[in-house]
């Protein structure tokens, strides 16, 4: 858990612990000139379980890190406790400052952890810390030194096993920094993954308390382009490690952002231990050539391998780093970059979100089993605090189709996603920001109706119909009825066919006055689905698509259909049918009357009256007994809200509310308020194009001669 916990006290299992920095921590920090309110507390940075009755917690302590063992007790009714009645330092576990990134993993007692060591936040290293009592032993990184670390942001670190051996196991770190590689002027940032062996206990004569199996690569995720000219998105965001039934190879997910100026976008990369072990088993990189650039090393390795771990299954022979010949360790000391780049799975991102209102900021991956073979569920946390639950899906060419499930919007304020945990035992997903933290199941097979093929077509590895209604998919169930098509979500091969009846859906009618704006509302259940409108004057029946208007009318928007200027042609029958794959289905009709405007004086009457006049067949409660929508397509709407069609011109796309625009997203309004200014700028220099044509006309003619 790496983001800041909140000061003073901290919460385990609904139980709170007071835990203040010292006084004399605080003032030290007041008199450095940081903030008492944000920074001059004990934010709690690290909990790690030690064992069955303890956890592991640190906090920065008024930018004075400090340790402790918490007392979890042996049942609920036992309160939780300090174990320590003195702190111990937490330098090299845990980061001076509440905002900084770092990271830090408890294995067999030792914590290992991705953090800076001084007050200013300069001096950043990868540190192994004992926590098991007694010595303080530590092994770190080079200080100072821009081949090892180059101002690095910690992202992850997770234990992995080798090979059968525990001596072979290595601790992997994901973190971006400043790239060594390039030329001193080029800032650009780029991904890393390293890697340290657990038995590491530094060199005997040279590279004393410092690691002698540190190693580096680059992890690259990019879309490939035309002319070998990729789109790189190079900032790691977030990384997570999905165990499989192989503990040596786990599948690795990473979100990553671009740093480009022009664009900005996020994309999330797939990689496997075997591409990562690669990297780190190929040729390093080197300094060399009068120009001193990086090239790759094609000398002699020394042996053992460089970067391997001292154990029986590579080499008997030396049982422990301080056994190296100093040649290995002197190597160690100028090579800890690999050459070779560490590629994801398919050569390029599974899912991309360029140019989107949101940045992906946090990723768990759950491995759902489905009918046909098991799937990879991405819930993805964003910066203004929704959670999009999504997957990647193969075909039978190899290519990728992404396919977005959910899009929830679980806090009220756009507060970005701090930290996401997944339990599979409970099937929830537990999410948290600045505002709080929220509970989310990990299915909703309730929401994608009552229809086989609707849930069909949702495509949601947790759902199948089970020939009543959309429930959760269970692989050990026996019923036959269930039916599932996550691959190509083709409704015609798992669901009963039955006729497109759109006699039976009701048609609401909706009143709307010429020269304004009317919203048809109309939501897909499918986040894949296509929203196609029809329109019928109800005269001769002739139906056609919408929008195909000169005057560019009629704007189609994610949940419905906007009517910017209604005309009197404008009236008829619209039906909104939703289309996927081969599978189209109505899912609603209005009746749009349209009045006119000579009939109705709004500056006469509403100086004489309370309300307009109701149309023929409405009720002055805006209500009748055919299923009206109201007026500018409002459910329920009553019939004062007639009021609300005479407006001032539009100055902002909030005023877009004023006009009938009820249920579009802030999204939708201001690209909406965006197109109708461009249309009037466009009026506006037509128009002065125009007067000036009159007054070069006026100016060229000849003057009038007096009689």
């Amino acid at each position: 858990m790496n983001g800041p916990k909140p000061s003073w006290s901290f919460t385990l299992w609904f139980l709170q612990i007071h835990w203040p920095a010292a006084p004399e921590h605080v003032e030290r920090c007041r008199a450095a000139g940081k903030s008492v309110e944000t920074d001059c507390a004990n934010f709690v940075r690290l909990l790690q379980p030690f064992n069955k009755t303890h956890v592991y917690a640190c906090g920065t302590g008024a930018f004075h890190p400090q340790c402790t063992y918490v007392h979890l007790g042996h049942g609920a009714e036992e309160p939780l406790s300090l174990l320590s009645p003195t702190l111990e330092s937490g330098r090299g576990q845990c980061p001076f400052s509440p905002r900084e990134p770092f990271t830090a993993r408890l294995s067999d007692g030792e914590l290992f952890a991705g953090t800076s060591v001084d007050f200013m936040g300069a001096n950043a290293a990868i540190f192994r810390t004992s926590v098991r009592g007694g010595s303080q032993h530590y092994i770190r990184t080079e200080a100072y030194d821009h081949n090892w670390l180059n101002e690095p942001d910690f992202v992850g670190s997770f234990s992995i096993p080798d090979t059968h051996s525990p001596d072979d196991d290595k601790v992997y770190f994901f973190f971006r920094e400043k790239a060594v590689e390039l030329d001193p002027w080029d800032q650009r940032v780029y991904s890393r993954v390293a890697r340290v062996c657990k038995n590491d206990v530094g060199g005997k004569r040279s590279l004393i308390n410092r690691w002698t199996t540190f190693l580096k690569a680059r992890l690259v995720c990019s879309v490939p382009g035309p002319s070998g000219v990729d789109t790189h998105f190079d900032e790691l965001e977030d990384i997570f490690v999905l165990e499989t039934k192989d503990p040596q190879n786990p599948t690795v997910y990473g979100i990553f952002r671009t740093s480009s100026s022009l664009f900005r976008g996020s994309a999330v990369c797939v990689y496997s231990m075997a591409s990562i072990r690669a990297a780190f088993n190929g040729p390093y990189a080197h300094k060399e050539g009068p120009d001193y650039r990086w090239v790759e090393f094609k000398g002699r390795i020394p042996y053992p391998r460089p970067g391997t771990c001292p154990s029986e299954t590579y080499d008997a022979q030396h049982k422990s780093t301080k056994d190296f010949p100093d040649e290995v360790v002197s190597f160690m000391r100028q090579h800890q970059l690999m050459w070779e780049p560490v590629l994801p799975l398919g050569g390029r991102p599974v899912l991309t979100r360029v140019n989107s209102p949101y940045l992906l900021k946090k990723v768990v991956v759950d491995r759902v089993d489905a009918e046909d073979r098991p799937y990879d569920v991405l819930h993805l946390g964003t910066d203004d605090g929704k959670v999009v639950k999504a997957l990647s899906i193969i075909k039978d060419n190899w290519e990728t189709e992404e396919v977005v499930l959910e899009e929830l919007t679980v806090f009220q304020s756009p507060a970005p996603i701090l930290s996401m945990e997944l339990s599979t035992k409970r099937d929830q997903l537990y999410v948290s920001s600045e505002l709080g933290v929220a509970q989310l199941g990990l299915e909703r097979c309730e929401f994608y109706g009552s229809d086989c093929a609707e849930c069909c077509l949702a495509r949601d590895p947790y759902c199948s119909w089970d020939g009543q209604t959309c429930s959760r998919y269970f692989p050990t169930s026996r019923r036959r009825a269930r039916r599932q098509d996550v691959k190509y979500g083709d409704p015609w091969s798992q669901c009963p066919v039955s006729e497109d009846d759109s006699d039976s859906v009701a048609v609401k009618e909706v009143y709307g006055v010429e020269g304004n704006a009317t919203f048809l509302e109309c939501v897909p259940r499918s986040l894949q689905a296509e929203l196609r409108w029809t329109v019928s004057d109800g005269r001769d029946k002739t139906l056609r698509q919408l929008p195909q208007d000169p005057e560019d009318r009629f704007l189609p928007l994610k949940r419905g259909l906007l009517v910017q200027r209604l005309d009197l042609s404008n009236a008829g029958l619209y039906t909104c049918t939703s289309h996927e794959h081969s599978y189209s289905v109505v899912l609603t009709r209005y009746r749009l009357h349209v009045i006119p405007n000579h009939s109705l004086h709004p500056t006469h009457y509403l100086q004489n009256h309370s309300d307009p006049p109701a149309p023929p067949g409405l009720s002055r409660t805006g209500t009748t007994g055919g299923g009206l929508s109201g007026f500018l397509g409002q459910s329920g709407g009553s019939v004062s809200g007639l009021r609300n069609s005479w407006q001032p011109p539009l100055r902002s796309y909030k005023d877009l509310q004023m006009v009938g625009a009820a249920g579009l997203s802030v999204d939708e309004c201001e690209q909406l308020w965006h197109r109708e200014k461009r249309r009037q700028q466009k009026l506006r220099v037509l128009k002065l194009k125009q007067e000036n044509r009159k007054a070069r006309v006026r100016r060229d003619s000849p003057p009038e001669t007096p009689l």
